[in-house]
């Protein structure tokens, strides 16, 4: 059964981010606690503001990996990652709103412009199961 995701979720980005990463929740509207922690929804996607860097990124899409990897004549070269997701998390919880938004079970993904898939890795608390 999926679990709501809050603030402090362990993210990866897959196959691309070299360390996981933490999500950010920011309160918007009425503060929906998990567990003691800012719940999250499907908005929660925004880069730097939510989803925190993932260490390097080695994806040659990534316009200054494939540089760095040029510079280096092929030699894969990972450069420091910032997070550009397409679009919000999906799928969002089918029943559960937060503030008029689905809230984000631990199942969702958000990709990402430069290939990769970032992933939910702990859902930051154990309790409260969202469809």
């Amino acid at each position: 059964m999926p679990q709501q995701v809050c603030m402090g979720a362990s993210l990866q980005c897959v196959p691309f981010g070299t360390a996981p990463s933490s999500l950010i929740v920011i309160p918007k509207g009425t503060p929906v606690m998990a567990s003691g922690m800012l719940a999250a929804t499907v908005m929660d996607f925004a880069p730097i503001a939510n989803i925190l860097p993932f260490g390097m990124c080695t994806s040659l899409s990534n316009p200054i990996v494939a540089s760095a990897t040029a510079a280096a004549l092929g030699v894969l070269t990972p450069m420091p990652c910032i997070p550009v997701p397409t679009g919000p998390w999906k799928p969002g919880a089918m029943k559960v709103k937060i503030n008029g938004m689905p809230a984000l079970p631990n199942t969702a993904i958000c990709n990402c412009a430069w290939g990769g898939v970032i992933k939910i890795n702990y859902a930051g608390q154990f309790k409260v199961s969202v469809t």
